[in-house]
């Protein structure tokens, strides 16, 4: 079992709204960088645990815990002209982009970046490096026992 912090704008897709959802399941469309591309497509599995993120937001931070419920699939949001996030390059028979689904596990009180940083447990996790804007970065075994266990106190 891996693990993972995954970045949604709530306007978007907030973890309100995923426990909204059919399912609670919302396929985790729009990733358009490579290495966040073959984070998906070459290590995530189903089960994996994932640090549902708030970004671009007033304030950002991890705003519930989801975990990986389908395998890498093509984003059809690459084919649709309509769609902010069509790219011509991509064909049906020889997609670029891919997305998973994550279902909802729970909301938590929102772990703010502040707060993450505070914790010297923490100063080597990605999201906090300078410069990082992947949308999509791996958690250590180590991080993720420490944000859910002592600072969510969750199981």
């Amino acid at each position: 079992m891996r693990y993972w912090l995954m970045k949604s704008e709530p306007d978007d897709c907030s973890i309100d709204d995923l426990a909204a959802m059919p399912a609670q399941t919302v396929p985790w469309y729009g990733v358009r960088n490579y290495q966040a591309r073959n984070f998906m497509r070459d290590q995530m599995q189903i089960g994996d645990g994932v640090l549902f993120y708030h970004s671009s937001c007033a304030e950002p931070g991890i705003a519930g815990i989801a975990r990986v419920s389908q395998r890498a699939y093509p984003d059809a949001t690459q084919f649709d002209p309509s769609s902010r996030f069509y790219d011509a390059a991509a064909k049906p028979d020889n997609p670029r982009w891919l997305h998973v689904d994550v279902q909802f596990v729970c909301k938590t009180r929102l772990l703010s970046l502040t707060e993450l940083r505070s914790h010297t447990e923490l100063a080597n996790m990605r999201v906090l490096a300078k410069g990082n804007r992947l949308s999509i970065t791996p958690v250590d075994v180590s991080e993720w026992h420490f944000i859910t266990h002592t600072l969510l106190g969750l199981g």
